[in-house]
């Protein structure tokens, strides 16, 4: 008798929280099988793009990856190089936010002693870019280092300046990642939407735009809604993760984040939301598929 008990409350427990989160019953951890993939694509309201960030994913080989996150409704995955897209494009899945060209995450366009290797890096990757049929390419402002506002935005646009018109020729947008400084990329200087926003000014292209990534802006800034309502013209994805952690955007963590989908539709926005959370769930698939119902507004 007690183990019935036991698994009447555990039912129970189950969709309290599926009904909290506002799932469809589709989605609901009942009816998803044991292996936490089944497809789920036709309860997706396209309101939303979804992809995911292969790095968050990496026990999975890209093939793997590619067929699992087909099965619930993703169509692009963020974060992938040429030597994977012909495995997407077999899976017909784009590379949402092409990576490959930057040296690193602190080595950036805001120090002019790197702009020779960066400029070179992506005077040859664009191309390869738009021959994929991807649009995005990631590019990074880099550390501080002692630079100021001023300093880092003229280094940036010194640099940017001598691609935006490969990136106009080829329909690619170069994409600079907001990233907080506070946690965990220490001394990174496009860490708030202010300097990210006036960079895309400066250099006044519509190949130019922000990565917007909610938690590290969570983390440094906060003002979400907002920040977007007002700034949206200016980025060209999105990145998501809970917050305090950087793990499942679920009701463990602050972040409102069917209020803020619904800030981001409200906005026209075409482009895509990337999943880019660290699950702690042993079933990373159960996590992602619960990211995109929670997304999917």
């Amino acid at each position: 008798m007690s183990s019935n008990l036991n698994r009447r409350s555990a039912i129970k427990g189950i969709l309290a929280g599926t009904a909290a989160l506002s799932i469809p019953s589709g989605f609901s951890a009942l009816a998803m099988p044991k292996n936490g993939t089944d497809m789920i694509s036709n309860f997706l309201k396209g309101n939303i793009n979804h992809s995911v960030a292969r790095w968050c994913f990496s026990d999975f080989d890209i093939e793997t990856l590619c067929i699992e996150v087909k099965k619930l409704g993703i169509t692009g995955i963020d974060l992938v190089g040429p030597k994977d897209w012909p495995i997407l494009k077999k899976y017909d899945l784009v590379s949402t936010m092409c990576n490959g060209a930057e040296i690193n995450l602190v080595d950036g366009f805001n120090d002019v002693k790197f702009h020779e290797t960066l400029i070179k890096n992506y005077t040859e990757m664009i191309p390869l870019v738009a021959k994929a049929g991807h649009k995005n390419l990631i590019c990074f402002s880099g550390n501080r280092r002692g630079k100021t506002d001023e300093e880092g935005w003229n280094n940036c646009v010194i640099g940017l300046q001598k691609l935006i018109p490969l990136a106009e020729k080829y329909n690619v947008t170069l994409v600079m990642e907001l990233l907080n400084s506070k946690i965990d990329h220490i001394d990174y200087q496009c860490d708030k939407t202010y300097w990210g926003v006036e960079l895309a000014k400066r250099l006044n292209s519509e190949n130019f735009k922000l990565l917007y990534d909610i938690y590290h802006m969570q983390i440094d800034e906060g003002d979400i809604i907002r920040n977007i309502n007002e700034n949206h013209h200016y980025i060209a994805h999105f990145h998501t993760a809970g917050v305090p952690g950087r793990n499942e955007i679920d009701e463990t963590q602050e972040l409102n984040y069917p209020a803020i989908m619904k800030a981001i539709a409200k906005t026209d926005y075409k482009g895509f939301v990337g999943q880019e959370f660290i699950p702690k769930n042993p079933n990373k698939l159960a996590s992602l598929k619960q990211a995109i119902a929670i997304c999917d507004i």
